[in-house]
């Protein structure tokens, strides 16, 4: 029996970087751990960023709303003591933002090598913790060598337009479905989480997911499909799920 948990994030999110943290921290406490896949899905909050900008990230959120350069930097000291307590650092003063579409892309390329959840902590660390420019091809390239991906591969990918059509399907899908933010969490298809909850919060939906996947399996066996109906569900459509 498998929970299938499905995230909606942005690489330079730093609730994303958050949210992530304290639901690894709640995974790596669920009895059933083993048993849970995550995937990754795409969201820009900005698509129409340059590569990389020029503007600090004080500066770009007072622009954005409308908000003193001073209120901006104490959010991200806020934002700073928050991934402290969850053993993240967040160097905002060195960040260097930018459009994540290829970032996002690469992601996906990653998936597809079973190194997607390495791929994203790897671009979350560097954007957040040491001042690199994930926008820049030349960084991503590097970055994805790191973490076992060919740069050869991965330097075609950038240079073409592959993948794309994930990060936009990744994007239709969370405007059908009503994501507004990130991060979210979606757990097995049924149940939702919004935001950078605490670790307890994940720790509960993660066994309310559970709970119910195992109660479906009850359903379906009683029903007399047996074990796992494969395609969600019988022939009799007596388990669809």
């Amino acid at each position: 029996m498998t929970v299938r948990i499905d995230i909606w994030s942005d690489i330079v999110c730093p609730y994303c970087s958050i949210g992530k943290a304290r639901f690894e921290q709640a995974l790596a406490d669920f009895p059933h751990r083993d048993e849970v896949e995550v995937a990754w899905h795409s969201f820009e909050l900005d698509r129409h960023a340059e590569p990389v900008s020029a503007a600090t990230l004080p500066e770009m959120i007072a622009a954005k709303y409308g908000v003193s350069h001073e209120q901006a930097e104490a959010q991200h000291v806020g934002l700073e003591h928050a991934a402290a307590e969850v053993g993240l650092t967040f160097a905002w003063r060195e960040a260097r933002p930018g459009n994540t579409h290829d970032a996002h892309r690469l992601t996906h390329l990653a998936a597809d090598h079973g190194l997607q959840a390495e791929t994203v902590d790897r671009l979350m660390r560097a954007y957040f913790s040491e001042g690199q420019a994930i926008g820049d091809r030349d960084t991503l390239v590097r970055l994805a060598g790191e973490v076992g991906l060919d740069e050869g591969e991965v330097r075609a990918m950038l240079g073409s337009d592959d993948y794309g059509n994930h990060v936009r399907s990744d994007q239709a899908t969370a405007k059908m479905i009503g994501i507004e933010g990130v991060p979210f969490f979606v757990l097995d298809r049924k149940f939702g989480v919004s935001g950078a909850q605490p670790v307890e919060v994940f720790s509960e939906a993660l066994a309310q997911a559970w709970d119910r996947r195992g109660e479906e399996a009850q359903q379906r066996e009683a029903a007399g499909c047996g074990g796992d109906c494969g395609n969600g569900s019988c022939g009799s459509g007596a388990c669809s799920a």
